[in-house]
């Protein structure tokens, strides 16, 4: 199993795909990547000699990826919130922060929905 910045790839998959669960790789970085290494984005992830898995980490040195973009997008939050503007408090608040609509939907930056207590329907009052 290759080992790459501290990430084990996912042991039979092409490698076009494998390169992915590193942070901050893509379908577009991992191809240029591995045609920079010379490998094959075809062949199996369980198939990578020692010197492969090398030439991948050298390789990636030259891009932001893993710990280093984590730390780099976390600032990024960090600052926007410090900063007080509004994607700053939409982060805060956990809302989504790119414009979309809150009234219905958003479940995923708001979590589960929670039910208001003592709030009667309108059949119950007739």
């Amino acid at each position: 199993m290759a080992r790459i910045l501290g990430v084990d790839l996912p042991r039979n998959k092409a490698m076009k795909i494998a390169i992915r669960a590193l942070y901050g790789v893509g379908p577009q970085i991992g191809e240029k990547v591995l045609a920079k290494a010379g490998i094959s984005p075809e062949r199996n992830s369980n198939e990578l000699s020692e010197e492969e898995t090398q030439t991948i980490r050298k390789i990636l040195e030259d891009y932001t990826v893993e710990g280093d973009l984590r730390r780099e997008v976390g600032l990024n939050i960090k600052r926007l919130k410090d900063l007080g503007c509004y994607r700053g408090i939409r982060h805060r608040r956990g809302l989504p922060v790119r414009g979309q609509r809150t009234h219905t939907n958003a479940r995923t930056r708001k979590g589960k929905a929670v039910a208001i207590a003592g709030k009667k329907s309108v059949k119950s009052m007739k």
